[in-house]
């Protein structure tokens, strides 16, 4: 299992834990983004810069994902296309994707798209509060241990 992180929203926090289990799980982490990323200097945490533009990043960690990987990411479509090809989604506040949940998901995300497109102001995401980020860790460990070989 390799983990990949889309890391241009990813918030600080997350990037922490994602350090960790890297160096004490010695699981390869990589960090997509299409902005430069300061990364710890690990032999197990990679940095991979892509060109800007829209989806990106995305269509670099979908290209490369195979069945059985992990991507960290909010980004619900990118998520059921990960969850389509045999991979693990799992967002920053903990929340691991299903099959069974995505489509909902992805139908409630294009209606507020919708709606803000047609001027609704909407607010962003709330900040990751500390019950969010032990939610992550422990979901995340409980993915790394029951997928260890």
């Amino acid at each position: 299992m390799r983990i990949w992180v889309d890391a241009d929203a990813c918030p600080k926090i997350v990037k922490e834990i994602l350090y960790n289990a890297a160096r004490k799980r010695l699981i390869e982490v990589t960090f997509v983004a299409n902005q430069y990323l300061s990364v710890p200097n690990s032999p197990n945490i990679r940095f991979l810069k892509v060109k800007p533009g829209f989806d990106v990043a995305d269509n670099e960690i979908v290209r490369r994902v195979v069945a059985g990987d992990l991507v960290i990411t909010a980004d619900i479509p990118l998520a059921q296309e990960i969850l389509d090809k045999g991979g693990f989604a799992l967002n920053p506040r903990g929340e691991l994707y299903s099959l069974e949940t995505i489509a909902a998901k992805v139908t409630l995300r294009d209606f507020y798209d919708t709606m803000r497109s047609s001027g609704l102001q909407t607010s962003g995401p709330p900040t990751i509060t500390q019950s969010d980020r032990r939610q992550f860790a422990n979901e995340l460990d409980k993915i790394l241990t029951k997928n260890s070989f």
